[in-house]
């Protein structure tokens, strides 16, 4: 017999969420693959199998505050008997009465004539997260289908009975349980019908996170935002010319992203302070150039970082990229990937924004804006011609940068992507 234990947090991470667990009592585990999924303010962690063996009891539902090496279960031997199985199959699909069977085997049956209260209140075998939902909506648990390891109500459960029918007016199906659920459950995006109608959903503890670290640049920060243009023909030029012999010899597309993390590197070079950090009453200049990318994920707005970016070939750079987007849509970005960052980029542009000022990833103490490229009529050598244009946002701390410095730095920007070759010149 072994536990199953959360896996160790960052010094900066004190708690996380269990969100799903993958395998119920009496499942065989294989060593290497994954039982559960944590979810912290920064990632979504995977607690992985040890050891061959047969899943033998879970002591924490999805919903419940873990911390780190706290015992989420146990694992025994192949062949041996589970310590606590999940309700037969029959059983659930008799109705809501066989869904709440607590652990000990006896069913229980909320009482529901109390004027006023709600039965999750006195129900005990209800996680923190999923009483909060049940209160928070006036739904009553015997009328939730249960999917959890122990026929337990998950905080999935709890989010997707808001707005559904009641129970005593719902069919024997609609009251049966529900499918195995997906392996990161996401609140309902979609307002239930009806006229008038809300849904209140918990913040995850990524979204949380993201908030408060928002918040708090902006109450500490001077933040100022200049603004540029830039013709990006030259650019599309150069990827025209050379994307096909890019793409034989390296395997991944020549993109605009690696060509402004160029730029950005040469530009923070020439203006140090914008590579800066503040630290109480000092500055910090870093000698080297760790570029965040901001990339969207169904859990929200991740920066996962380019390392030494003035090392880094425009390939590199891709590949590197390409790599933080499909962990992001996996799940699969660690904290190793977002920890650390001198200076970051983040493309409005992807979904059509115009123009916008983009907020300090703290606590680097500048962002630079890419946005949507459009054709429009510019003044060109005394003609007015028509050029696609993009419109670029620097947001800065106005603390220790000064106006000047941050002009100065999206102009570099603005002229090494109008003329390429300079960034391979050095000038």
């Amino acid at each position: 017999m072994a536990d199953i234990k959360v896996p160790v947090f960052s010094e900066s991470v004190s708690e996380g969420t269990l969100l799903t667990w993958h395998k119920k009592p009496g499942d065989a585990l294989r060593r290497g693959e994954v039982i559960a999924e944590i979810e912290t303010d920064k990632v979504v962690l995977e607690v992985t199998a040890q050891q061959d063996g047969v899943l033998q009891s879970v002591l924490k539902n999805e919903g419940d505050t873990v911390l780190s090496e706290e015992v989420l279960g146990t694992v025994g031997e192949a062949g041996s008997a589970p310590a606590a199985t999940p309700a037969p199959a029959a059983d659930q699909a008799a109705g809501p009465v066989a869904n709440e069977v607590s652990a000990g085997g006896t069913a229980s049956q909320p009482d529901t004539n109390i004027p006023g209260a709600n039965p999750a209140e006195r129900r005990e075998d209800l996680s923190p997260a999923v009483r909060k939902v049940v209160v928070e909506n006036n739904l009553n648990p015997a009328q939730i289908p249960a999917t959890g390891p122990k026929g337990n109500i998950t905080k999935a459960d709890a989010v997707g009975a808001i707005g559904s029918a009641s129970a005593a007016n719902a069919s024997a199906a609609a009251s049966a349980p529900a499918a195995t659920p997906a392996p990161t459950p996401a609140p309902a995006t979609t307002i239930p019908s009806g006229p008038r109608t809300e849904q209140r959903v918990p913040m995850t503890r990524i979204r949380q996170r993201i908030s408060e670290r928002l918040k708090e640049v902006q109450n500490t920060a001077a933040i100022l935002t200049t603004f540029n243009e830039v013709n990006m023909q030259p650019a599309m030029d150069l990827r025209k010319k050379y994307q096909d012999q890019f793409v034989a010899k390296h395997g991944t597309k020549l993109g605009f992203m690696s060509l402004f993390v160029r730029a950005a590197t040469e530009a923070l070079k020439a203006f140090p302070v914008v590579n800066a950090s503040v630290d109480g009453k000092d500055i910090i200049y870093h000698g080297f150039y760790d570029i965040g990318i901001a990339v969207a994920s169904e859990r929200g707005l991740v920066v996962p970082i380019l390392r030494d970016t003035d090392t880094m070939s425009l390939a590199g750079i891709e590949k590197e990229i390409a790599g933080f987007a499909q962990k992001a849509k996996n799940g699969k970005l660690t904290m190793e990937d977002m920890t650390g960052g001198t200076f970051s980029i983040t493309n409005g542009g992807t979904f059509g924004s115009m123009m916008s000022t983009p907020i300090i990833n703290s606590p680097q103490s500048a962002i630079l804006g890419m946005h949507n490229i459009i054709e429009r009529p510019i003044a060109q050598n005394g003609q007015v011609v028509i050029a696609p244009m993009m419109y670029l946002a620097l947001s800065y701390d106005h603390r220790i940068i000064d106006g000047k410095e941050a002009v100065q730095f999206l102009v570099m920007i603005k002229n090494l992507l109008e003329d390429p070759a300079r960034m391979l010149l050095e000038l």
